[in-house]
């Protein structure tokens, strides 16, 4: 899961905004044709206008972009700045309207249509006003704040500044989330018990830190020795003031409002299905997560198909183990043997590494074009790991000199099933996320809208994609990698079926755990976590299944239309560097390049 994009796309999709990642803004290899005719001038011109605008909207992302400005700010998430924003929106449309699409040439028909979608997403999720959804148990606003501080880096004085404009503007973001959900208490949209409990456990564990050794303070650990000491040791002493005189009580007000405002209204169906209006909500977030016009119903039976696929797969490659026993005492015994364990957290970061680099030293071989911005194997940090999902990747900037970053998590060792380690590391890091998000960073001629749009079909389906890649790569190297590999799949497929079922069908959390603890060899408390998720975050796991099947789709569509002529180098360059796109853009573009493959090569 991105999510370095990770709190940052989750809140530019409460907010209605595309964008979320960084633009290193770095001189890259990765050319694109940038066009020129003057025909384009109106569409260029709104591209223009609409991208300034949606960085203004998105200080995160801007600030990651290099806008100095943007680094002492927060986004803006009241009722008055979401009708200013509609406003702009309408206006976007309208101009983009009066462009007729048969005055363009491909890559500006290919930005108009891209645009147009995006803005109606936008409109669309401005009027269901998903703030009132605000917070969940994975990705709520109250983790953005420390999220943050794992990417900032403070190499000036000005930096620290800028941090520190941030932490006296949270108190007001703290407020006025709290007002959004006190308009979802009204409304009848609020979180259900289960992962409200999780959110005021947070809540509370934040307010036992000392300020001074609050995640907050983290960019202060590694300031750059060129400050000098006195005044370092003055803008930390600044910032632990803020936490303890400002950001405290707006914490310690979030606590209590959860515990006593909220907490009792607090619903006992688990789905957004049971929201006034939920239905309609979701049935627009499967098309807008998965990019596709599938309905929950139609990915429903897609997640069950899948599932019966990938478990015959399983029961051949349980018996390539030589395991004699049956599919549920094959998961007991990968879910308690120590050998497939790592003995400390040292050992299970040191592991991921090494597969991280036998994955590096195969891209060459599968992708014709690699990012310059490189990544890191990190821990997730120790004060959000006990909740947190069991890796992710948080995105790098080159403007900022931050690294890309595949976190691992090494809380509780016996839940992290070595025999896992490959898919995930190649779903997180290369050629899965990192490489993904970096060349899309990097890349010339390509709008920003595009480049940072939150297409999670198209991140998370290659994410899943990625994880076969590493058949081809040889990065499986025994069955139980292998099954592995499979489990980590049908995962995937459990959530089409277990997310549509909650949200669409009103399953109980028993019907919805059931797929998991049946077929895959995930660890308990990552079932758990993962289902906590999926409630607190309607529609996003549907991206990945959607995503991936398109990707192999196209791999297949292409081999047998090329033969011989086909060059998985190549094919990788046309899927990656026209930045993310929406599955039905994806497939007129792979089909365009197959055809001039063909011509290339006298058909």
């Amino acid at each position: 899961m991105v999510r370095g994009i990770s709190l940052a796309v989750a809140l530019a999709a409460t907010l209605g905004l595309s964008g979320a990642r960084a633009q290193d803004g770095a001189t890259t290899t990765v050319a694109v044709s940038v066009p020129t005719s003057p025909a384009l001038a109106p569409l260029d011109a709104l591209v223009s206008d609409y991208e300034a605008w949606n960085l203004a909207q998105s200080p995160i992302s801007a600030g990651q972009n290099g806008d100095r400005a943007a680094l002492s700010k927060l986004p803006d998430v009241t009722p008055a700045a979401d009708a200013a924003r509609r406003a702009a929106l309408q206006a976007f449309q309208t101009r983009l309207n009066a462009i007729p699409a048969a005055s363009l040439d491909a890559e500006g028909q290919l930005n108009r249509a891209f645009l147009a979608r995006i803005i109606g997403d936008q409109l669309t999720t401005i009027s269901f006003d998903p703030g009132r959804f605000a917070f969940s148990s994975d990705d709520g606003f109250h983790l953005l704040a420390p999220y943050l501080a794992t990417v900032t880096p403070i190499n000036s004085v000005a930096d620290a500044e800028a941090w520190i404009d941030r932490l006296e503007a949270l108190p007001k973001y703290y407020d006025d989330n709290v007002a959004n959900a006190r308009r979802g208490i009204k409304t009848g949209w609020l979180q259900p018990r289960m992962i409200t409990e999780i959110v005021l456990t947070q809540a509370r564990d934040v307010l036992k830190v000392a300020p001074e050794a609050d995640p907050l303070m983290t960019p202060f650990k590694a300031m750059a020795v060129s400050i000098p000491a006195d005044q370092a040791a003055a803008l930390k002493a600044r910032a632990a003031a803020i936490i303890r005189d400002g950001i405290r009580p707006a914490q310690r007000r979030f606590a209590t409002f959860v515990e006593v405002e909220y907490l009792p209204k607090t619903k006992t169906a688990l789905g957004i299905g049971s929201a006034p209006g939920g239905k309609d909500y979701y049935a627009f977030l499967a098309r807008r997560f998965t990019t596709t016009s599938l309905t929950p119903d139609e990915i429903h039976q897609l997640g069950q198909r899948e599932v019966a696929r990938i478990r015959a797969a399983m029961d051949g490659v349980r018996a390539e183990a030589g395991f004699k026993g049956t599919h549920a005492e094959f998961l007991v015994f990968l879910r308690t043997d120590p050998q497939f364990y790592a003995t400390s957290r040292e050992d299970l970061l040191e592991k991921a590494s090494e597969i991280a680099k036998r994955a590096d030293d195969q891209l060459p071989r599968f992708f014709w074009t690699l990012p310059r911005l490189p990544y890191g194997v990190r821990p997730v940090p120790a004060e959000i790991e006990k909740g947190y999902t069991t890796g992710r990747y948080f995105v790098g900037s080159q403007a900022q000199g931050v690294a890309g970053g595949y976190m691992v998590n090494t809380y509780a060792l016996d839940q992290r099933g070595l025999y896992e380690l490959p898919a995930l590391t190649l779903h997180e890091a290369v050629p899965g996320h990192h490489l993904q998000i970096a060349l899309s960073q990097e890349l010339e001629g390509v709008p920003a809208f595009r480049r940072d749009a939150d297409m999670t079909a198209f991140v998370e389906g290659w994410g899943l994609y990625a994880e076969s890649l590493g058949v081809d790569m040889g990065i499986y190297r025994t069955p139980y990698e292998t099954f592995g590999r499979l489990s980590y799949e049908m995962w995937r497929a459990c959530r089409l079926v277990s997310d549509t079922g909650l949200h669409w069908m009103g399953w109980s959390l028993d019907e919805a755990r059931k797929c998991f603890t049946e077929n895959t060899a995930l660890s308990s408390l990552n079932i758990e976590v993962e289902l906590a998720r999926y409630i607190g975050w309607p529609g996003q796991a549907l991206a990945y299944k959607v995503g991936e099947l398109k990707f192999q789709e196209l791999r297949k569509r292409a081999t047998a239309a090329l033969g011989p002529k086909f060059d998985i180098r190549r094919f990788h360059d046309a899927v990656l560097l026209a930045g993310p796109l929406p599955m039905d853009l994806l497939d007129a573009r792979i089909d365009a390049w197959i055809a001039a493959e063909k011509a290339k090569s006298g058909g």
